[in-house]
């Protein structure tokens, strides 16, 4: 029988940056018992996103958003939505670029990421917020 299991995962940021989920996403999975299937985790944001990428070595964040900041510069006389500031309009272009779900594999209660990949949630603001996503995973119980 298929199953379904959802939860909620707030993360608060301290600003523009990655914030490491795999572990509370694992944790989800584990609380469904679901064994076999595959989750999907998905942010309610328009102004931040999520990725797996390369979990080992930070410095490998610190050069993707040293290549976003050049990429999408704040403050460019060419935006116009700036209504919550300079950062605004670049942080709506960041997440158009990125994602706002993964689907990742669930065998024997585990997500199966590669050896070097993390589930992180991208803030692209530059001050701190709460971010909501929502882990859905679905499959079947032993």
């Amino acid at each position: 029988m298929i199953c379904v299991y959802n939860a909620q995962l707030d993360v608060l940021t301290k600003g523009r940056g990655t914030y490491e989920i795999t572990e509370k996403v694992q944790k989800i999975v584990r609380e469904s018992q679901i064994g076999e299937g595959q989750v999907t985790v998905f942010i309610q944001h328009t102004s931040a996103s999520l990725l797996i990428f390369e979990n080992a070595d930070p410095t490998a964040r610190m050069d993707l958003e040293r290549f976003f900041r050049d990429l999408i510069p704040e403050d460019a006389e060419y935006f116009t939505h700036t209504t919550e500031g300079s950062d605004d309009m670049p942080s709506h272009i960041r997440m158009a670029l990125t994602r706002t779900s993964e689907c990742i594999p669930v065998i024997r209660g585990q997500i199966c990421l590669g050896s070097w990949q993390g589930i992180f949630m991208y803030e692209h603001r530059s001050f701190s917020h709460s971010r909501s996503i929502i882990v859905s995973v679905i499959g079947e119980r032993p």
